[in-house]
């Protein structure tokens, strides 16, 4: 019996687990380009991080825009004097790029940095109070009310 790999299925999924916008999304996923490759972990109960590898870019070489439930990160490195370089051998991607991540409702983006060659954007879950569970009191029922009875005399009257 083969097991059915699911990991393509999370691979652009950040913060839910709703299997119709996962189905659409998978066949795109799978056939996007691996670069720049990143990783999304969570780090806490509502929180994740994703963090994405992106050597020779810098700061203002990326753009990061968040609008409705997509995120997308693009970058366009800078091209200087690359006429005057002359490489052997060029395993450091610079070419542009554009990664889409559908978000789940409510993820928020709280700020994104750039250190060591490697984007971390960091996400939140944050729901509307008004769209939380709450919870709703249940009042006792008052018991029917019993049927008056009169107080008389229970002796029946004497026939004459």
């Amino acid at each position: 019996m083969n097991a059915f790999d699911t990991a393509p299925l999370f691979r652009s999924a950040i913060g839910f687990d709703r299997l119709t916008r996962l189905l659409d999304t998978a066949r795109a996923a799978a056939e996007a380009p691996a670069y720049p490759p990143y990783n999304i972990e969570k780090t806490g109960e509502d929180s994740y991080v994703l963090t994405m590898a992106v050597a020779g870019f810098a700061p203002e070489d990326l753009d990061i825009t968040a609008q409705e439930n997509v995120l997308v990160v693009s970058g366009k490195a800078a091209q200087g004097n690359e006429d005057q370089r002359r490489f052997l051998h060029r395993g450091i991607a610079g070419r542009a790029f554009e990664r889409r991540f559908v978000l789940a409702d409510h993820i928020q983006v709280q700020g994104a940095d750039l250190a060591n060659g490697l984007l971390h954007v960091a996400l939140k879950r944050e729901v509307p109070e008004a769209l939380k569970p709450r919870r709703i009191a249940i009042a006792a029922a008052q018991p029917a009310s019993q049927p008056k009875v009169l107080e008389g005399s229970s002796e029946a009257p004497l026939a004459a």
